[in-house]
């Protein structure tokens, strides 16, 4: 019977990412034919509430094309896919705490907000460098215009998925 229940709730899981998948997918297959543009699924991904990095993004994208490229994904491959990687909660955001953590180290002076040199500097110089693209991006979202400086507490509450 407690084995009935738990197969019951968890095609409702699985129906309920299927139902997810579907949308964020659609929203980007422009031509109404179950493709996607390769370049749009490291966005389809994080709308769904997963944050892989580069290395991961390009494996999954692997993992999904065709054997002979195309530059097209088919929404029958990519949703098997995505719907193990939602099942297995992987490429889970990082929790606000670590996050705030990480914007403390960077201040050494502990002002609560670092400079736009500064985050420039981090981001484009250390660990996984950021592209000028998404170096833009960020910005625009996080630098406060008055001060010229990302207040990161601000940004973190900003940032930070909401996974309910």
């Amino acid at each position: 019977m407690a084995d009935e229940k738990e197969k019951e709730s968890s095609e409702i899981v699985v129906a309920e990412f299927h139902r997810k998948i579907k949308e964020a997918f659609e929203v980007f297959d422009h031509e109404s034919n179950n493709t996607v543009d390769v370049r749009e699924v490291g966005t389809i991904i994080r709308s769904l509430g997963c944050c892989p990095n580069e290395g991961e993004l390009h494996d999954l994208i692997a993992e999904v094309e065709e054997e002979e490229p195309t530059g097209y994904i088919r929404f029958e491959k990519f949703l098997p896919v995505m719907t193990n990687i939602l099942l297995e909660r992987r490429y889970r955001p990082i929790p606000e705490d670590i996050l705030l953590r990480a914007f403390e180290v960077l201040d050494s002076a502990k002002r609560g907000f670092l400079s736009k040199e500064e985050l420039v500097k981090y981001m484009t110089e250390e660990g996984e460098p950021f592209s000028q693209e998404e170096m833009e991006e960020m910005l625009s979202a996080a630098i406060d215009q008055e001060s010229n400086s990302i207040h990161y507490k601000d940004y973190i509450t900003m940032m930070v998925i909401d996974e309910n």
